[in-house]
């Protein structure tokens, strides 16, 4: 009669014990290269260069006058609009490219300022404002809009789409439009029809006159 050896390995009934040991190993260099994947997708778009400049209009109607400026403490490459002639309050804002807009809200808070009350409380902040993403890391903010925004976040939006109104909601003394061109989240001197805009640092308050080409093309 045979005598059984005791082992101190246990029973293995189930699959033979070289599979089963590779088992754990491959799920678990299937989850490393897993999170690779996703911290690859995460990082790449963020070390990628900037694309091209898009082709930027001033975000004000075609053919309208407007004078851009900037004065101390207001941060360099911000750009404040003002129309040359006319009311500012109400003055359509419009896309200065196409692109999809990523916020469509309140920054800070909104303050009491209106064409009613045009010497109300000031708010914090930008008030009513849109941000645009136009790819290849470009990006514009219009800000200190009269009422809520005409856009929503992720709408995709043509150059010259109206995105709402001048107004002085928000940190804003005088209604007008705050505007900001960004290349890879930094602010940069805003082009306009392909021509630098001349506001750049702030460190005295001086301004320019530019004219909007943002014009719909003529339909055939």
């Amino acid at each position: 009669m045979l005598s059984t050896v005791a082992t101190d390995r246990p029973y293995d009934a189930g699959l033979p014990r070289g599979p089963r040991r590779l088992v754990p190993r491959v799920l678990l260099v299937v989850g490393v290269l897993a999170v690779l994947a996703a911290a690859a997708a995460v990082v790449v778009p963020l070390v990628r260069p900037p694309g091209p400049r898009p082709d930027f209009q001033l975000p004000v109607a075609c053919g309208e006058t407007w004078r851009l400026s900037t004065y101390p403490g207001h941060d360099d490459y911000d750009v404040d609009l003002f129309p040359t002639s006319g009311e500012a309050w109400g003055r359509p804002v419009l896309a200065s490219a196409a692109g999809t807009v990523t916020v469509a809200g309140i920054n800070g808070s909104l303050g009491g300022r209106t064409p009613e009350d045009p010497d109300g409380p000031r708010g914090r902040g930008g008030g009513y404002w849109v941000k645009i993403d136009h790819g290849g890391k470009w990006e514009t903010q219009y800000l200190h809009l009269l009422e809520p925004p005409s856009v929503k976040a992720g709408q995709r939006v043509a150059r010259g789409d109206r995105l709402g109104r001048v107004g002085s909601t928000g940190n804003s003394g005088a209604p007008h439009l705050h505007y900001e061109q960004r290349r890879g989240w930094e602010k940069v001197e805003a082009h306009f029809d392909g021509v630098p805009s001349g506001i750049t640092s702030d460190d005295r308050e001086y301004s320019v006159r530019l004219t909007s080409a943002n014009c719909r093309p003529a339909r055939p």
